[in-house]
């Protein structure tokens, strides 16, 4: 029997990589596209996957990406993203504005459209990877903040848009989650600063919680289309609002 197909990028690391084990335990065939092709050989190897290098900024890679994808998608989970820095906006970096920009919203737009063909003809769905930072503010995130906000916008008029086509769009929506490299990417391999992000959380999310959340997402029956599934650790009442342990 043919497996549904499905693609995940950004699954090199953390949630990406975690969905991808997750849909293949699910019964997917997954493609799992990354820039770091060593990952993803292996994560495909384990998981009886294909590995695409891809990165979304890039137009010729998505290209190549959806002539590997072919005539049907089940399942896109646009995951690919990130935070780089945690300046005011005074002095925030106009260069990782514009990197958090090309990842998060444009990598997405280049993913979609040119995979859009291929799911409308398996009557797949999308799941885009937002944050909790797409549905507030907070000091200091205001580049992150604004990435995401656009992307929640570009979900929602996608789904009016393509409310008369035979493909469900969603989002998922995490809050603070303890993967082994957002953090410190956020603040450039400095790991301290890094780690007193989850310092005194006993129990923040990992990258499976949210694995699990979006293969439910994706398995729903074809009527069903989650719009929206916001998600965060019982320790997290809001991205300012959080329980710390001393």
């Amino acid at each position: 029997m043919t497996r549904p197909l499905a693609l995940v990028t950004g699954a090199s690391s953390g949630i990406g990589a975690a969905t991808a084990r997750a849909l293949a335990a699910a019964g997917h065939e997954v493609i799992c596209a990354a820039r770091r092709t060593d990952r993803i050989v292996d994560l495909a190897a384990k998981i009886d996957g294909r590995a695409v290098t891809c990165d979304v900024t890039d137009a010729d890679s998505v290209a190549e990406l959806a002539a590997e994808v072919g005539d049907q998608l089940a399942v896109l989970v646009n995951n690919a993203g990130g935070a780089y820095g945690l300046d005011p906006v005074a002095t925030g970096d106009i260069e990782d504005w514009r990197t958090m920009y090309e990842v998060n919203v444009i990598g997405t737009l280049r993913v979609t459209q040119a995979l859009l063909p291929s799911l409308v003809a398996g009557e797949g769905i999308i799941v885009n990877v937002g944050s909790t930072a797409g549905r507030t503010s907070y000091e200091g995130g205001a580049g992150y903040t604004a990435a995401k906000h656009a992307l929640a916008t570009m979900t929602e008029t996608m789904r009016l848009e393509l409310v008369d086509q035979p493909v469900r769009i969603t989002e998922i929506a995490p809050g603070m989650v303890h993967t082994e490299g957002f953090s410190l990417t956020r603040f450039k391999g400095d790991s301290e600063r890094a780690d007193k992000v989850y310092a005194g959380v006993a129990e923040p999310l990992v990258a499976d919680d949210i694995a699990d959340a979006i293969t439910w997402m994706a398995t729903r029956p074809p009527h069903v289309n989650v719009d929206l599934l916001v998600i965060k650790p019982r320790a997290q009442a809001a991205a300012h609002k959080v329980h710390r342990e001393s």
